[in-house]
């Protein structure tokens, strides 16, 4: 499968943002889809996973309250809608799919394909 990333870009703190990643071929819903983020300097993090359109999902404990993830198996896009961004939030996110797993992890070495990346910056 091939997953491409998007909307990403700059936004004030306290703001919000939708990523999207559109995934290519016919088994979309069948697969955990996850989304991670790596700042400079730091090593990729785990946000966000969901399994069965939102029947299971998992989120990392700085995100909670702020993120969510949905997806839409008709158009093979999973979304990360961001709000009350706070500048720490800022790095490079990154869409991640598997179908070797029956629910959501935060492990990346779980998943098996990845978006390119998109930028989301928040400033002060």
């Amino acid at each position: 499968v091939q997953l491409q990333a998007y909307g990403g870009g700059l936004v004030q703190a306290g703001g919000s943002l939708r990523l999207s990643c559109a995934a290519s071929g016919r088994t979309f819903s069948s697969y955990v889809m996850g989304w991670f983020r790596q700042a400079p300097g730091k090593e990729r993090e785990f946000v966000a996973a969901d399994y069965m359109s939102g029947g299971m999902t998992y989120y990392a404990d700085s995100v909670k309250g702020r993120f969510t993830i949905s997806r839409d198996n008709a158009k093979n896009t999973v979304y990360l809608q961001m709000n009350s961004l706070k500048p720490e939030d800022t790095a490079v996110y990154y869409c991640a799919a598997t179908l070797r797993l029956g629910s959501p992890s935060p492990r990346s070495y779980q998943y098996d394909y990845w978006g390119q990346g998109t930028q989301v910056t928040v400033s002060s």
